[in-house]
């Protein structure tokens, strides 16, 4: 049983979307004056919400691309806010958009600090070079996720589909670096 529980917070979750049909980027340029769009130098226009507070790009293929919530279920409700925006602005969209999560972002803390150098010897598929980044990077293979190791005891996880699969992913890893005495706590 791992000394410490780790303590993980969400940061950002990115979803994919679609609408599933053509959207004129320009008229709704010209009904959300906030909105952000220059075709010249991306071809995607921003929408962003202060609640939830997301940004979602938008493409004249009707796919969208959500960035900035805490949760699955927040970068949900983002993309339902937008499309019901577009509908009351006047801006027909046909379908409700069909959300799909690719990843999500989580910091960890484990409570104590990580033997990195020898983590890198013991833990499978992981690379650690400190002259170019100070983290370890494991890349765990169920749940696909990958996970960068600090000193400090410090975590980032990413390449989740499903919130539960970040705790897993965390859990699993902890206490195999208990198990093969890589913590040092004080």
């Amino acid at each position: 049983m791992p000394q410490t529980k780790p303590i993980v917070s969400v940061e950002n979750v990115v979803a994919s979307a679609s609408v599933d049909q053509k959207m004129d980027l320009n008229e709704i340029t010209r009904t959300f004056p906030d909105v952000e769009y220059h075709p010249d130098q991306f071809p995607g226009l921003v929408f962003r919400l202060k609640s939830p507070k997301t940004a979602t790009l938008i493409f004249t293929s009707g796919k969208m691309v959500c960035t900035g919530s805490k949760s699955e279920e927040m970068a949900r409700k983002a993309v339902k806010t937008v499309v019901q925006k577009l509908r009351k602005g006047g801006i027909k969209v046909k379908k409700d958009a069909v959300v799909e999560i690719q990843n999500i972002v989580a910091s960890i803390n484990l409570g104590g600090k990580i033997h990195l150098e020898q983590a890198a010897r013991t833990l499978p598929r992981s690379m650690y070079e400190p002259e170019q980044f100070p983290g370890l990077i494991h890349r765990m293979l169920d749940p696909k996720t990958v996970i960068l190791l600090f000193s400090s005891g410090k975590l980032v996880c990413t390449g989740a589909k499903k919130e539960p699969d970040v705790y897993r992913s965390v859990n699993n890893l902890h206490a195999l670096l208990e198990e093969k005495d890589l913590m040092i706590y004080d």
